[in-house]
C-alpha cells in the first residue's frame, strides 16, 4: 500500500458522492414542495394541499433514506477495504459488492486507496457491469423488494463496522 490515504471524511464523501448529489436534489425538491404546500393551504385548496403534502413527504423522507444509504455504503467501504487489504484482489470479494452502483463505488474507492482499482474495475466489466447500471440488480429481479427485510437491512441499516487496520498509521510505518 503505497498510496497516500485520505481522511475518513474524504472517503465517506467519495463513497457516497452519487447519493449526496441526490440528497441535494431531494432537499431542493422538499423546499420547493413546501412552498407550494403553504400556498395551497392559504388558498384553501384541499386537493392541492393533499397533492403537495404527498410530494413534500416523498422528498423529505428520501432525505433521510439517502443519508442512511450513504452511511451503509461507508460501512461496506470499510469492510471491503479490510478484505482487500488482507486478501488482495479477489473475485469473490468484488462480487459481494456488485449488486448496486453504490456498493460498487464503495468497493472501487477502497480498491483505489489500496492500489488495486484497475483489477476491480476490470472484473466488473468482465462480469457485464455497464457504466449506466445505476438501478440495483435486485430491484429488477425482485419487484417486491420493498417488503423484504434484507432490502431494508442491507440498504439502510448496515451494521457499524470497525476497521481492523489504521491505514494512515500503516502508511506512516511504510514510509519509515
Amino acid at each position: 500500500m503505497y498510496i497516500k490515504q485520505p481522511s475518513q471524511l474524504t472517503s465517506y464523501i467519495r463513497v457516497g458522492r452519487l447519493l449526496y448529489y441526490s440528497l441535494i436534489l431531494f432537499i431542493l425538491e422538499a423546499w420547493f414542495y413546501w412552498g407550494k404546500l403553504v400556498n395551497a393551504y392559504y388558498q384553501s385548496s384541499t386537493p392541492w394541499v393533499l397533492f403537495w403534502i404527498w410530494s413534500f413527504m416523498f422528498s423529505f423522507i428520501h432525505i433521510f433514506l439517502v443519508l442512511a444509504d450513504g452511511w451503509s455504503r461507508f460501512q461496506n467501504y470499510k469492510r471491503v477495504k479490510d478484505q482487500f487489504f488482507i486478501h488482495g484482489f479477489n473475485k469473490k470479494i468484488a462480487n459481494t459488492y456488485i449488486g448496486s452502483k453504490c456498493q460498487r463505488m464503495a468497493a472501487e474507492v477502497a480498491a483505489e486507496e489500496l492500489g488495486i482499482v484497475q483489477e476491480v474495475k476490470a472484473y466488473y466489466i468482465q462480469a457485464g457491469v455497464k457504466w449506466y447500471h445505476y438501478v440495483p440488480y435486485f430491484m429488477i429481479k425482485e419487484p417486491l423488494f420493498l417488503i423484504k427485510k434484507k432490502f431494508w437491512s442491507r440498504t439502510f441499516l448496515e451494521k457499524h463496522y470497525t476497521p481492523k487496520f489504521d491505514y494512515n498509521q500503516l502508511q506512516l510505518e511504510l514510509k519509515s
